[in-house]
């Protein structure tokens, strides 16, 4: 390869929408991570419990679930960009309900809970409209650049806001943290609505259950889907140590610090990212993926057994570089061969398996924590990970196999977009 094949493809940011878009995802992800930080360290503040940070995952897991599903069907039946706003108004509502409580001489615990239920239920209604807005607004020769630099959204708010999260939270308290993220929601919102109507297409089904069995009937007809969806359920499920964070900063004595825990993987990812022409290059993204995730495993298991600050942010940012690449080419095979019609509800079959391995893992390592130590469960965690992934892959031939270059449902997929395009 050249050095030129590992810039980063810009040519997304020709189309008006996708900026309004990327903005917007900025922006508001900017906000959103400052809250990571600040809901954990206040449960940590009130508590003082392993338990009661990890259970966070499965107070969000149930609506995130339920929402993520019939926000698919929506998504399918909708205005996508009318979904995306509305949510993202809901979602401002919420953080202010944190912002409120925080201000009271004795804040409550409960209220972190419901605001975080009500936080991922909304999510979950978004997040497929957001994911199937992307094929309508760019070529479909330009999705792999344009999951790379939509990703810059999440990666730039995950970096930053947790690094300033971390010192805000500390110096100036939780309630600074969730004032500025009401007001990133809503200068979010004022992009959103600049943007143009995304009406369904013309197949589009009205949401129902019967609906959503179609596009789950149709996600199990498809083995290179099936196993995009397990293998990132199996690592993040498995080694997903997000919620021993603060718990991971005392043992090393770096308090000051928690806040680079939140943005190292994300500083990996953003590497990758950066450097990501390459991508175009790769066609069995199948493989990819499983390559990505057996690091991925291996490098948060580092990251368990690192005895100081430095080498467990280092390990940190390897993590996240293998998660960007797993995505990206878990993201591509979704978004070049989904039928546009079907494209909501799968992006809600695939917030389940993005989502659910997150939270659920969540709770995984704090119980893990509290039972085995603190270091032991991260170690073993990640170990999992990729022994789980090395024995699976050969189970997995149809996933293992994919090639983008010869695959029917890719090319079927650009058949209809280009008859959809021709006038």
């Amino acid at each position: 390869m050249r050095l030129r094949d590992f810039r980063l493809d810009v040519r997304p940011l020709r189309h008006r929408d996708f900026r309004l878009l990327l903005g917007s995802g900025v922006i508001t992800m900017f906000g959103s991570f400052i809250t990571l930080v600040a809901v954990p360290f206040q449960l940590a503040l009130l508590t003082g419990s392993y338990v009661a940070v990890g259970v966070v995952g499965v107070v969000e897991l149930v609506p995130m679930v339920l929402s993520g599903l019939w926000g698919g069907a929506i998504a399918d039946a909708a205005d996508r960009r009318r979904v995306v706003l509305w949510c993202e108004a809901g979602m401002a509502v919420c953080t202010g309900g944190l912002l409120v409580n925080a201000l009271l001489p004795s804040p409550a615990v409960w209220p972190l809970y419901v605001v975080a239920g009500a936080v991922a239920a909304l999510d979950g209604l978004q997040r497929p409209s957001l994911n199937a807005l992307i094929p309508r607004l760019v070529p479909r020769d330009e999705l792999t650049a344009a999951n790379a630099v939509q990703a810059l959204r999440f990666q730039i708010g995950a970096i930053a806001g947790p690094a300033v999260g971390g010192v805000l939270v500390v110096a100036a308290g939780v309630q600074a943290a969730y004032a500025i993220d009401v007001a990133t929601f809503l200068a979010s919102i004022a992009l959103l609505y600049a943007l143009r109507p995304v009406p369904p297409s013309e197949h589009a089904e009205r949401p129902s259950l019967a609906a959503i069995a179609r596009g789950a009937r149709y996600a199990w007809s498809r083995p290179e889907l099936l196993g995009t969806y397990f293998v990132d359920l199996a690592a993040m499920f498995l080694a997903m140590p997000m919620a021993l964070f603060p718990f991971v900063a005392d043992a090393l004595h770096a308090r000051w610090a928690l806040g680079l825990l939140y943005a190292a993987p994300t500083i990996g990812s953003l590497v990758i990212s950066l450097t990501s022409g390459w991508t175009s290059r790769v066609h069995h993204h199948g493989r990819a993926v499983l390559i990505a995730a057996g690091v991925w495993g291996l490098a948060i298991a580092g990251f368990g057994m690192a005895p100081e600050i430095w080498s467990a942010l280092a390990l940190l940012a390897v993590a996240g570089g293998a998660d960007m690449v797993s995505g990206l080419f878990r993201s591509t095979i979704w978004n070049q061969t989904i039928p546009d019609h079907l494209r909501g509800r799968l992006a809600g079959i695939e917030l389940l398996s993005y989502s659910i391995g997150p939270t659920a893992g969540q709770l995984r390592a704090g119980l893990m924590a509290g039972w085995v130590g603190l270091r032991p469960a991260i170690v073993a965690g990640g170990l999992l990970c990729s022994g789980v992934v090395a024995v699976c892959a050969p189970l997995m031939p149809g996933f293992t196999r994919y090639d983008a270059r010869t695959d029917p449902h890719r090319q079927a997929a650009q058949a209809a977009a280009t008859a959809a395009a021709t006038p």
